[in-house]
C-alpha cells in the first residue's frame, strides 16, 4: 500500500479531487485537520486559553505539528497544495520537512506561484497543476499505466 500524506491549502476541494481520482489504487491518504476553526483553536481547547493570541496560536501550531510530522514520517509521498488566495508557509516549511526527510514530494500549485516556489518545485519529483494528475502520477507509480 502506497501511503500520501497531503498536505497544504484548506479551502478548495483538491484533497478529494486526488481520493476520488485514485480511487481502485492501493493507496491510503492522510491529511491535516482542514477544518479551520478546530485546527486555529485546538491548542486552547485541550490546554486552556491563552489571553494573548501569540500563545493562543503557538499552542496549536505545536500541537498541529505533531499531526503532521506523524504524517509526513509514515507517508511515501507527500503531496503539497499551494492555493491562489493566501500565502501557505505552512505549506512550504511541510514541503521542506518532507523533502529533508527524503520523502518522494510531489508539488501542485498554478503558474502564477512558480518564481515564488522555483526552490521548492526543484526539490521535487513532480511539480502538478491539476490534482487529476497527482492521481494519473500515482496510478503509474503503483500500475504503470499510462492515462487513457
Amino acid at each position: 500500500m502506497l501511503k500520501v500524506y497531503l498536505s497544504g491549502e484548506i479551502h478548495t476541494d483538491w484533497r478529494e479531487q486526488i481520493i476520488e481520482g485514485a480511487k481502485g489504487l492501493d493507496v491510503s491518504f492522510s491529511a491535516p485537520v482542514t477544518d479551520h476553526d478546530a485546527s486555529d483553536d485546538c491548542g486552547v481547547a485541550i490546554l486552556g486559553e491563552e489571553p494573548n493570541k501569540f500563545w493562543h496560536d503557538t499552542k496549536g501550531a505545536q500541537i498541529n505539528a505533531i499531526r503532521t510530522r506523524k504524517g509526513i514520517s509514515d507517508s511515501d509521498v507527500v503531496v503539497v497544495r499551494f492555493g491562489e488566495k493566501y500565502k501557505q508557509w505552512n505549506a512550504a516549511f511541510d514541503a521542506g520537512y518532507a523533502a529533508a526527510l527524503g520523502k518522494s514530494l510531489i508539488i501542485l500549485h498554478q503558474d502564477e506561484h512558480q518564481h515564488a516556489l522555483k526552490e521548492v518545485d526543484a526539490a521535487a519529483l513532480a511539480v502538478c497543476k491539476e490534482p487529476q494528475q497527482v492521481a494519473e502520477i500515482l496510478r503509474y507509480v503503483l500500475n504503470g499505466t499510462l492515462p487513457a
